[in-house]
């Protein structure tokens, strides 16, 4: 069903997030032709770069000198072209901050811990410092391969700092400050920006769910407005399993997608003003968790499309893990209702710890 360029950043993008490895599977690709030929499906978000640090583009020098570069993808500049001649819009995951190999490397850009080793998060990740602009730069070396690779976007995620630990087992280039850690974020967009623009490649961010509700910087530096001001686009993972419960008021967050959803985005555009029509382009669950209630089929993806498409945004990426999608949730359209569908829009955060 995609037709035409999505150049045009008025046409709402209806991405699948896909991993690397399935990326270069030529039996996924073929599954994905289809997937592109029979459903609303018009844009794709590949990994390029993951949280154990491997890099899966070729060409940035500072990767393959320290033994980052996995090739997952090498015929991926074949690839992006031939997507882009489908008419499919093409977006480079880049994990920024959680590194495993990288600080391994050079433990300079590297979050130590109060003996000056390296420090590691509760499953013995390591971590680049947000706040060394030569971690900043490592990545915005891979973001510019991307976009010289023919990616119409680039997509930071994991834009942040880490949340695992006790800030004082945490050992950063200067000390932690909600203000600080902001101004580091910003300013690593801000270059990434001025880097890529010139190219015409746009920049989007991955944030946690509740930055649309919280301005708290959550312990992690992310204040949305000033990051948004940044970027083209800005993508919450409001995935309702990953909220506690009660937030938001509501009892098990995992049984209400729609009222998640709609919550959360009524907080973003109330947050983001009029940026937030142009720019919000949230992620939704299509996964289900064990021990998390209800299993997510069509019904509950689709209630999340149409919780968006009800406050005026009609963009989404979905996510799974496996990339194994549930087709049927993206068979037709989502018709945003007038007046079928009343949520209460005084949303109570009771906890902000979630992802």
């Amino acid at each position: 069903m995609s037709t035409g360029s999505l150049d045009n950043a008025e046409k709402p993008i209806h991405a699948l997030h896909v991993t690397a490895w399935m990326a270069g599977s030529k039996k996924y690709r073929v599954h994905l032709n289809e997937v592109f030929k029979s459903t609303i499906i018009n844009a794709v978000v590949i990994d390029i770069k993951e949280y154990e640090g491997e890099v899966y583009i070729p060409g940035v020098n500072m990767a393959e000198k320290a033994g980052a570069y996995v090739p997952a993808m090498p015929d991926i500049a074949a690839w992006v072209a031939d997507l882009k001649h489908q008419g499919i819009y093409t977006v480079a995951r880049i994990v920024v901050f959680k590194d495993n190999i990288m600080p391994h490397k050079n433990k300079s850009l590297a979050v130590k811990n109060p003996q000056g080793d390296l420090w590691h998060d509760k499953n013995k990740i390591t971590w680049l410092d947000p706040y060394n602009p030569e971690a900043g730069r490592y990545n915005l070396l891979i973001a510019l391969q991307a976009a010289k690779l023919g990616f119409d976007e680039v997509q930071f995620d994991y834009i942040r700092f880490p949340t695992d630990g006790k800030p004082s087992e945490k050992r950063f280039a200067k000390p932690y400050d909600i203000q600080a850690a902001s101004q580091a974020l910003v300013s690593f967009l801000r270059q990434a920006r001025q880097l890529l623009e010139p190219l015409g490649t746009k920049i989007s961010i991955d944030v946690f769910g509740l930055t649309t509700s919280v301005n708290t910087g959550m312990g992690i530096g992310q204040l949305i407005v000033p990051m948004t001001q940044q970027v083209d686009y800005v993508c919450p993972m409001v995935y309702p399993s990953h909220y506690n419960k009660g937030e938001y008021g509501i009892p098990n967050p995992n049984d209400q997608p729609y009222r998640v959803i709609h919550l959360a985005m009524h907080d973003a555009l109330k947050t983001l003003g009029p940026d937030g029509l142009k720019k919000l382009r949230p992620y939704y669950q299509d996964f289900s968790l064990p021990h998390h209630g209800i299993h997510y089929g069509k019904k509950e993806v689709r209630a999340q499309m149409q919780a968006g498409a009800d406050v005026g945004l009609p963009s989404w990426t979905l996510w799974n893990a496996r990339c194994s999608y549930n087709l049927e949730a993206i068979q037709t359209p989502i018709i945003p209702a007038i007046s079928t569908h009343t949520v209460s829009t005084s949303s109570t955060v009771v906890n902000s710890t979630s992802k």
